[in-house]
């Protein structure tokens, strides 16, 4: 029971949990108005507007900085951890997207043009990495949360 009060009270971690939170349910949300159908996948998936990992590290490295300071090293660790979090969104997971898509679309011709081709029973999914739009402001989302909490 320790461990529970310990976490729940763990500022930092709740922090960027509110920080991840806070981003699926606006990209649920921005997904809705734009699909006009609620797809409960957004609340936990990858990819989209703001980009949730960089919400999550952003506050996690701005609550290190507002409880422990700019100086300190739990805040030096979490400064490297969302660098590192955010390239990696913008870069390979990204490009990982659109080879996603590009091999869904060479399944596409293939299966409708021979028919030896067996379909795979799921695409590849698309939407895992960000541009650098979405984690801009999965960016100042973190903050925002970070600064609030």
């Amino acid at each position: 029971m320790d461990y529970i009060m310990a976490l729940l009270s763990n500022d930092m971690l709740l922090t960027a949990v509110c920080s991840w939170a806070a981003a699926q349910i606006i990209k649920t949300v921005i997904n809705l108005v734009l699909t006009k159908s609620f797809d409960p996948g957004r609340l936990i998936g990858s990819g989209g507007m703001p980009s949730s990992h960089s919400a999550f590290v952003t506050g996690l490295a701005t609550a290190a900085f507002v409880n422990e300071g700019p100086g300190s090293p739990a805040f030096a660790v979490a400064f490297v951890l969302a660098f590192v979090v955010m390239y990696d969104a913008m870069g390979v997971r990204r490009e990982t997207g659109k080879q996603a898509e590009l091999l869904n679309q060479f399944t596409e011709i293939f299966s409708a043009n021979y028919d030896e081709f067996q379909t795979p029973e799921e695409t590849l999914k698309v939407l895992v990495g960000h541009t650098p739009l979405q984690v801009f402001f999965g960016l100042l989302l973190g903050i925002i949360v970070g600064i609030i909490v």
